[in-house]
């Protein structure tokens, strides 16, 4: 049997690098020293669970595709990684899978892979768990194609015997699993927005779309699971702020499995390792609908997000 296409490799190791980061990530919560720092602000803050995911991450997939870009959140350094950090494993299930016959040919160096070890750090640091994702997304050809998201605390309050965390992963041309697919209630516009980082435009753009409901949660893996799972139609966010680390997994995900994430604009990102990584323009996400949301975008609030 011919051996497994690079992207299947790339994609069963992050399963597994992924899986390990979660059981970091409940480490540094169950340890009680979460290690906080702000960054930029009260509002852009970084943990130690940010700190060590992103060297595990990082490090794994590097010394198994040392000739992938890899561009994580944070800042670091990135040789003193311990090998207890070191993630060595994969999937078996994802290598049984036939690679998207258009994928079977990528080499090493032509991959991006965006990591955002610790996506809804706010709400890690307040204890509202189940916002927290670890996002790992591979693009090739500026386009993301496939994507891990991480829940850790999926489950968490579920009870003792509850399994805790689930891995969503997905490629364009395959589908996306972990998770069962749901639409939102027919004839329902339910909004899902920003948790800590709302503005005026914010709340304008999300007024136009005149919904029935908005849920304002933190992170995009976990605004993006509100999609996939049918609990929102869509995810609006009319505001610079996230970046591509946030979007690139998510966005696979979410284009596996037939939805479609733009900025506010109408543009698609793109994710070669030259783009600059704030999405300036925003995010307008949708598993189903694109169109009747994008069309209600007002162009005012287009006009204050230059791409």
């Amino acid at each position: 049997m011919a051996s497994p296409a690079l992207l299947m490799r790339v994609v069963a190791s992050a399963y597994s690098v992924a899986e390990k980061a979660a059981t970091i990530v409940r480490n540094v919560m169950s340890a009680g020293d979460l290690g906080i720092v702000e960054k930029a602000g009260p509002n852009d803050l970084q943990t130690k669970a940010d700190r060590l995911v992103q060297m595990s991450i990082c490090a794994s997939l590097a010394r198994k595709f040392p000739k992938v870009t890899i561009i994580g959140e944070e800042e670091l350094p990135t040789d003193d990684v311990t090998e207890d950090l070191i993630e060595n494993g994969h999937s078996e299930e994802i290598l049984k899978k036939p690679c998207p016959p258009q994928y079977t040919g990528i080499k090493e160096e032509e991959l991006v892979i965006w990591v955002d070890p610790l996506d809804g750090t706010k709400e890690y640091t307040e204890g509202l768990l189940d916002h927290v994702t670890v996002l790992i997304g591979i693009a090739y050809g500026g386009k993301a194609i496939a994507g891990v998201i991480n829940q850790p605390y999926y489950n968490y309050e579920a009870g003792a015997n509850a399994v805790l965390g689930r891995t969503i992963w997905g490629v364009l041309g395959m589908g996306a699993f972990g998770f069962q697919l749901t639409e939102a209630p027919a004839g329902k516009h339910i909004v899902v927005t920003t948790r800590s980082h709302s503005s005026a435009l914010v709340n304008e753009c999300i007024a136009a779309l005149n919904p029935d409901h908005v849920i304002r949660v933190g992170g995009a893996g976990n605004k993006i699971i509100q999609l996939i799972e049918g609990k929102a139609s869509a995810y609006v966010f009319a505001s610079p702020g996230c970046k591509k680390w946030d979007t690139c997994a998510p966005e696979a995900i979410l284009h596996a499995v037939g939805g479609k994430l733009t900025d506010i604009c109408g543009n698609s990102f793109q994710y070669n390792k030259e783009v600059k990584h704030m999405n300036s323009a925003g995010v307008l996400a949708t598993l189903r609908n694109y169109d009747y949301y994008a069309s209600r975008i007002p162009n005012t609030v287009k006009e204050s997000l230059v791409p």
